[in-house]
C-alpha cells in the first residue's frame, strides 16, 4: 500500500510531475504517491505538503419562483 499525499508547488517554484509526462504541477496541487522522487522535492523545497485540504464549499441552491 502506498502513502498518498497532497502537494502544491512552493511559492515561486514550478515542479514537473513524472507520472503526468512531465507536465507542471498545478497551482492547486495534486495527490501523489509518496515515493523517493516526491520526497526529494519536499526536501529541496520545490513543493509543500498540504496536510488539511479545505472542505468543498457548498452554495445554497437557487429557489425557483412558482
Amino acid at each position: 500500500m502506498q502513502t498518498l499525499i497532497h502537494v502544491m508547488p512552493a511559492p515561486g517554484r514550478d515542479c514537473p510531475v513524472p507520472e503526468d509526462g512531465g507536465r507542471l504541477l498545478p497551482a492547486a496541487g495534486r495527490t501523489v504517491a509518496l515515493n523517493a522522487w516526491w520526497q526529494r522535492r519536499l526536501n529541496d523545497g520545490d513543493v509543500v505538503r498540504v496536510e488539511d485540504l479545505p472542505a468543498a464549499e457548498t452554495k445554497p441552491g437557487k429557489g425557483g419562483k412558482a
